[in-house]
């Protein structure tokens, strides 16, 4: 026969001094756990935000960022008019050869500098991004060394805003407008014109090649030919598969989240312990007489791990109650996010993404934490000799 659950909810508001502590313990872990992961799946967002399902990306072979690759203007003629290239009214193919370059800008705090990912687009480049959209000022004009900045860029590094000057390359660059990337991996470059770009770098070679596909059966057409062209050492890969594998940068924020977890668990783990060997200290007459009333040991260790559990619960409840509204006052501020690229070595800017699936992970791990550390005190509580407990004052 078990304990009825009633017997153990009302243990635990009837000593909610002794199991506040491990409430509060426990939900700073499941807190912390939660917001570390959900930068992780923040920066992943990111990288699925990027791309429209209707272009492929082409970079060289062997390389696993657009800053490691080379495609030069020869190579670009053999396949920039391919039939499988969808056109726009003027019969024009819908491409864009692209430079994307590192360069060091100082932050708008002060505090040094960082690099930052600037992208020369192609004529046709704007149009191929459709998620992007302008927010300030108008797009670069081709020939006038102008360019357009990442709204969250222009947050984080100084002379950004329009009309505002910057130098890289040597050379002074005119801020026109700001865009917005919606929430993509756009929102961490800046923007200008491709040719412009090559000659401020002094680079012969574009970095990569954004092509718009007729439809699905040309697009594996074209991925097949391009394939077997053995003069056109490329890959070929939809560019929303292409900016998903660009964050693997999240696997580092995950196990930082993984390892602060554990470690703070610990701690978190004691706490339960220490409140359940209380509640079974007070207790010790009452468990006699749960004896006496004919409840066996098993059931009275099942009671203390579901108590143990309850307050857990409780905790991790408490904890994903905090990590939502930090998001939500993160996002009402406009805080801003950013990390370094292990694949550009450049700054990304991304947001907290709590998920429903990283919630009820940070419940789980406060439950199992609760289990574990009422374990040890559940076994004493139904190990407790009837008469001897009985005897107790």
């Amino acid at each position: 026969m078990a304990l009825p659950l009633t017997y153990n909810l009302r243990n635990v508001l009837v000593r909610w001094r002794a199991t506040l502590a491990t409430i509060l313990g426990i939900a700073l872990v499941v807190a912390v756990f939660i917001l570390i992961q959900s930068l992780a799946a923040g920066l992943e967002q990111s990288g699925r935000n990027t791309g429209d399902p209707r272009n492929l990306m082409i970079v060289r072979k062997g390389s696993t960022a657009e800053s490691s690759s080379q495609i030069s203007r020869e190579q670009l003629k053999t396949f920039g008019y391919l039939p499988q290239i969808a056109r726009d009214g003027r019969g024009r193919p819908l491409l864009s050869a692209d430079l994307t370059v590192l360069v060091s800008l100082p932050r708008a705090d002060g505090n040094g500098e960082a690099n930052v990912t600037v992208r020369g687009l192609g004529p046709m480049g704007i149009e191929l991004r459709p998620q992007v959209t302008l927010t300030a000022g108008r797009w670069f004009i081709p020939g006038r060394r102008e360019a357009v900045v990442s709204t969250k860029m222009a947050q984080r590094f100084a002379h950004c805003a329009p009309g505002q000057h910057f130098k890289t390359g040597g050379k002074e660059l005119t801020v026109a407008g700001w865009f917005d990337g919606g929430n993509s991996a756009f929102d961490s470059e800046i923007w200008m014109d491709a040719d412009e770009a090559r000659d401020l770098f002094d680079r012969e070679s574009y970095s990569s090649v954004l092509v718009r596909m007729m439809d699905t059966n040309a697009a594996a057409q074209f991925m097949g030919r391009m394939e077997k062209d053995r003069r056109l050492p490329m890959r070929v890969v939809p560019e929303v598969a292409y900016y998903s594998e660009q964050t693997r940068t999240s696997v580092v924020f995950k196990v930082i989240g993984t390892f602060l977890a554990v470690a703070m668990s610990v701690g978190a783990f004691f706490a339960a312990m220490n409140t359940m060997y209380a509640s079974v200290g007070s207790r010790t007459r009452e468990i006699g007489t749960l004896r006496v009333l004919g409840y066996r040991r098993r059931a009275i260790l099942l009671s203390f791990l579901v108590e143990g559990g309850i307050v857990a619960a409780l905790g991790g409840l408490l904890g994903c109650a905090t990590s939502v509204g930090l998001q939500s006052l993160s996002v009402f501020l406009g805080w801003q996010f950013g990390t370094m690229s292990f694949n550009t070595f450049s700054e990304v800017v991304f947001q907290f993404r709590i998920t429903p699936g990283l919630a009820a992970q940070g419940l789980l791990f406060a439950v199992v934490v609760g289990v574990l550390g009422s374990l040890l005190p559940a076994i004493r509580a139904a190990r407790l000799p009837v008469i001897a407990a009985l005897k107790e004052v």
